[in-house]
Formats: C-alpha cells, structure tokens, sequence
C-alpha cells in the first residue's frame, strides 16, 4: 500500500513538472547546466538540451492500477515486481480457489486452507487447527487414559487377584465356542494387536521411543509399522463383520442383565451375579467396543485409506477423518485392555475356554449360571460339533 501512494505522488510530482515545462519555453541552458524535460504517457519522445553539445530523451508512463482478473503475466507488465496480489490470492486460495493446470488434484486450486477451529483450538489454518486439537487433546488425554486403564487394571488385580475358582471342578465339561467361533475371535484379536501397537507408536512414537532408538532406527520401525497398520485394517474389518455376526445372538440384552449392572457384576462381592452365556459386562464390549466403536474406526479408517468411493479425500476430510479415528481408536483400546484382561489373568479358566472352546462345568455355575441352568435342563446343546473320529467329549 505504501508503494502504491509512493508511486502515485511521484507520478502527481512528474505530471506537474511536465505541466509547466508545457506551459512556458525552456529556457536555453547555460554552459554547464543540466535541463531535463518529463514528457508524461506514451507519446514521441522529446529531445531535450542537458548540456552544450549533448542531447538525451527521457520517457516516464504513468502505469494503471491493476485489473481484477488479470493474469500474472499481465500484472508483470501493469506492475512489474508487485507480488502482493499473487500471494494475497495463495493465502485466500482457501475462500477462493485459484485455477491450476493438474486436473488430477483433489482440491483444484486451494494451497492454504481457509480458516476454522476445532473444539478445543484457536481459530487458525485448518491444518494448523488440525495439528493443535492432534497434539494438544488426543496425544495427552488418549495416552492418559490409556495409562489410567492399565495402572487400575493392575491395581485391581494386585488387591484381589483372578476371579474365581470357588466352584470345584466336575471333570465334565461343556463346549463354550465352537472351533469357527475361536477362529474368528482370533483372527480378529491379532488384527487389532497389530492396529493397537503400530497406531501407539505412530502416536506416542515421537515422544518415548525416538529418544531411545534415534531417527534411523525408529523411521524404519514406523514404516514397518504404518505398513502393517494399512494391511491388518481390512482384515480387522471383514472379521469384525463376521463377529458381529457369530456372537450378536448371544449379545442380545435380557432382563437379568440389569441385576448384573446394579450388583456391579458382584467384582467386588463373594458371589458373581447370575448371567447368561455372556453377562452384561461382556454385552458392553461387543455392542459398545465391537459395534459402536469398531464401525467408527474401520469407516473412518477407510477414508484415511481413501477406498471410499465418491468421496473427495480433500484435506479437510482427512483431517477430521483422522480426528474422530483417533479418539475413536484411544477409546476402542480402553475397551479392550479390559477386555483381554478378563479374558487372560483376571479370571481362571477364561483363557482356556477361547483357547480350547471348553469349560469344567463348574467354571459354568460359578460365572454364568443362568446358561448353566439351560444346559443342564436340556434346554441347550452341552456340545454342539462333534469331535472328528466319534461323539465323546474331550477330557476337562
């Protein structure tokens, strides 16, 4: 702006001294003296006398502002040296698109994002925005609960250990899940493994690990990582699908799963409260980790990916994408590092029964009685496959 003042009152200063110069002769120098003459526009050229024997043309142009619309190679000519409007254009790219020659781009002539803020974030760049509610709430926050979970879990076994093993073992014992059901839990667990620990160190890599391995070692490690990350996430989703739909019977809700939340399970009881096949607890992490939040991380997943068809995949949708996969994800591990506990060291016998897919039948009385009670009034199958080579039932 300064320069553009300072041009016009010079080009005012010229004008003037061309007008004078019009309205009177020159007068005739003198031996020694210098004269100059200021011939405004783009008129011939008037030689004037600067000094005895000498002679030069001197030509100014008064130049016009510059035109919307113009093209830089106009502006050039109009302006020579003004960049301002170039790159007034590439910060405001965001509100008004420039025109680029790569049709192949997704965002055709956007270089800076317009401005926006997050929850939690000031009003800034959207990807300055992105980088703040990132660093600033999922990175702290997520990694906080996560270690909240695994210093309660741990505080909670260390005072009053695996649960169980009130009940005496019979030496009968009852199939729990069948060989698909097994093959489709684990193929479902090692995926999530894999997501778990490469999406961990993506994010808190930065922070514990890289001071430890140094850059070399830890940019392989996280390619290696993100790379298995984008093959184990199909696979996490198609087996998803295929839990949802081996378990989701024996998930539904009943009506002594509401004695079971109120009684808190009996955890923290002599007696475990009385459940079906699945108790209310179990029924919270497949309708709230495996349906809720395993559909929110594999669609959003999906548009990190970019294989969702029709979707533009612009910066901005891989920001909020990657916003809502992320506290999706921190949430999902919450759900089940709790999950894995129980079914691993926080109750005797769990392990085995996803391992093997049988359980002592008072391993059944004593954690689902009510499935127990079915069983044993005929009401349900003690086996449902048959063992390859006869019909008798593996030893407890």
């Amino acid at each position: 702006m300064r320069a553009k003042v300072l041009t016009a009152a010079l080009a005012a200063m010229l004008m003037a001294f061309a007008g004078a110069a019009a309205a009177q002769p020159a007068p005739t120098p003198a031996p020694g003296q210098t004269q100059i003459q200021i011939i405004p526009g783009d008129g011939p050229a008037t030689p004037i006398v600067v000094a005895p024997g000498t002679t030069t043309t001197i030509t100014t142009t008064v130049l016009p502002d510059p035109q919307p619309g113009e093209s830089n190679a106009q502006r050039a000519r109009s302006q020579p040296l003004n960049n301002a409007p170039f790159w007034r254009g590439v910060r405001e790219s965001g509100n008004a698109p420039g025109s680029v020659n790569n049709l192949m781009m997704g965002e055709r002539g956007v270089l800076i994002q317009p401005l926006t803020s997050y929850p939690g974030t000031r009003t800034t760049t959207a990807g300055e925005a992105w980088r703040q509610i990132r660093n600033w709430w999922i990175i702290p926050y997520g990694g906080a609960l996560v270690v909240i979970i695994v210093l309660a879990l741990a505080l909670f076994y260390w005072a009053r250990g695996p649960i169980g093993g009130h009940e005496p073992d019979t030496g009968r014992v009852i199939e729990r899940f069948t060989y698909f059901e097994r093959a489709a839990h684990w193929v479902n667990a090692s995926a999530f493994c894999v997501l778990a620990i490469s999406g961990l160190v993506m994010a808190f890599g930065k922070f514990l690990l890289l001071p430890l391995t140094g850059g070399l070692l830890f940019g392989w490690l996280t390619w290696f990582l993100k790379t298995a990350h984008n093959f184990a996430g199909p696979l996490f989703a198609v087996s998803m699908v295929i839990v949802f739909l081996t378990f989701v019977r024996s998930s539904m809700p009943r009506r002594e799963d509401l004695t079971w939340i109120r009684k808190g399970g009996g955890m923290f009881g002599g007696e475990e409260t009385r459940s079906h096949r699945f108790n209310a607890g179990e029924k919270f992490v497949f309708w709230g980790g495996v349906v809720v939040l395993g559909a929110i991380v594999i669609v959003s997943g999906f548009v990190l990916d970019k294989v969702v068809p029709s979707l533009e995949t612009t910066r901005g949708d891989m920001q909020l994408a990657h916003i809502v996969h992320a506290i999706a994800a921190m949430l999902i591990v919450a759900v089940f590092l709790v999950h894995m506990y129980m079914g691993t060291i926080g109750m005797r016998g769990a392990y085995q029964a996803m391992r093997t897919g049988y359980v002592d039948e008072g391993w059944a009385r004593e954690h689902h009685r009510l499935w127990y009670d079915d069983i044993a009034a005929g009401k349900i199958p003690a086996q449902r496959t048959v063992p390859r080579g006869g019909t008798e039932q593996p030893a407890a």
